[in-house]
């Protein structure tokens, strides 16, 4: 039977609550709104699947990887794929194939007014609500189940995620499945708590008195694809504000983020895709237009063979993959030392107020502005 005692030891990928046959196990909410497995011990007649199913920890199967993935720069040929996803729309491309083969699409969408979500996806029009970052754990809910029983019908399935997702599927499904499924796992930083989200967006429409109608995590139109900026639309208006400030702070992140098994070079996917941070070091001008270039890591034979598929619908360059390294396929993403203050703070007065305490609102973060300008200034003049 499985038992969280420490929750950076649970990533909340649902694969315990998928496998159990008894219907044991239910995901709940912690005070961010991160899942958790909760066992009802009537229910449960102790197996040891939900143990055994459990991906997050430095086991994971990496028996289908190369010693080293396979990298590119790429940019899909269609300039308004490019500009409308968040990097340079490969993913895209690997999902049109699937989808061109009367497969189905696994990705992060919203519900229920912007709350984040896996979905499934069998046209493109439903596949393109997958573009773009997505700053919040999504809640997978049955999305496990329903991937197998696409696979038990014969289609094939694409599911993409974070890495800690596409572990936990990829055990879930097991050895005799895996041939249909294709897996691609994002280069992430970490996962906010989605009840963070949700009333970080009740504060914006009380403060502007309007009803938000879309939203971009990283609005690179407005600011090109370097810019790190989210963006609102309300009826006919909009706004930049403050939620990526807050989440480069590492601030807001799942425990189990900060000791993540899967920053490195073993994906647990076919395929890793990011931004391709340093492609200038390959090809100087590839992005010059700065609309966006993708980095594609090919971790398995499945994904060389995949990418080899897709290369017609891409411009792209082979690179080395040192040329690549970013922080997150090293180490995971450092604790920031108020982590757990926020979420107290959170609990008690409100998004507003750790908004203000720790946010770029308010008199703290002038005073934080302040003393970085000063010491910046100190330096400067030392260095002199």
């Amino acid at each position: 039977m499985i038992h969280i005692t420490n929750p950076q030891d649970c990533c909340g990928c649902t694969a315990c609550a998928s496998i159990c046959v008894r219907h044991a196990i239910t995901m709940k909410p912690d005070a961010l709104g991160f899942l958790y497995p909760e066992v009802d011990k009537d229910k449960c007649i102790h197996c040891g699947l939900c143990e055994k199913v459990c991906a997050f920890n430095d086991n994971y199967d990496k028996s289908l990887n190369f010693p080293e993935p396979i990298a590119y720069g790429a940019r899909h040929k269609d300039i308004h794929e490019v500009e409308t996803s968040r990097s340079g729309a490969a993913f895209i491309a690997f999902s049109d194939w699937v989808l061109e083969q009367g497969g189905v699409v696994y990705g992060a969408g919203y519900k229920d007014y912007f709350r984040v979500v896996h979905k499934r996806a069998i046209t493109k029009r439903q596949r393109d609500e997958f573009k773009g970052s997505k700053y919040v754990q999504s809640d997978m809910n049955t999305v496990f189940l329903q991937v197998r029983n696409d696979l038990k019908k014969g289609m094939i399935v694409l599911f993409s995620g974070t890495p800690c997702q596409t572990s936990g599927l990829n055990s879930f499904i097991g050895n005799e499945l895996r041939e249909q499924l294709y897996l691609i796992d994002i280069v992430c930083h970490g996962v906010p708590g989605p009840y963070v989200w949700r009333d970080y967006m009740t504060y914006l429409e009380k403060k502007e008195g309007k009803k938000i109608v879309a939203v971009n995590f990283r609005d690179k139109s407005k600011f090109g694809w370097n810019a790190h900026k989210e963006s609102f639309q309300y009826k006919g208006d909009s706004s930049y504000t403050s939620y990526t400030y807050i989440f480069y702070s590492h601030i807001m992140f799942r425990h189990s983020c900060y000791f993540c098994h899967f920053t490195n070079l073993k994906r647990p996917s076919d395929v890793t895709i990011a931004d391709f941070w340093g492609w200038e070091k390959t090809d100087k001008l590839f992005n010059a237009d700065d609309k966006g270039c993708s980095l594609i890591l090919c971790n398995t034979e499945k994904g060389k063979v995949w990418f080899a598929m897709v290369q017609n619908k891409l411009n792209f360059f082979s690179a080395k993959v040192e040329n690549c390294i970013q922080p997150n396929l090293r180490n995971p993403s450092p604790i920031n030392r108020n982590r757990n203050k926020f979420e107290k703070n959170f609990v008690k007065y409100g998004f507003e107020h750790v908004l203000k305490q720790y946010g770029n609102l308010g008199f703290k973060y002038k005073v934080r502005l302040c003393i970085a300008k000063i010491k910046k200034n100190m330096k400067d003049f030392i260095g002199i």
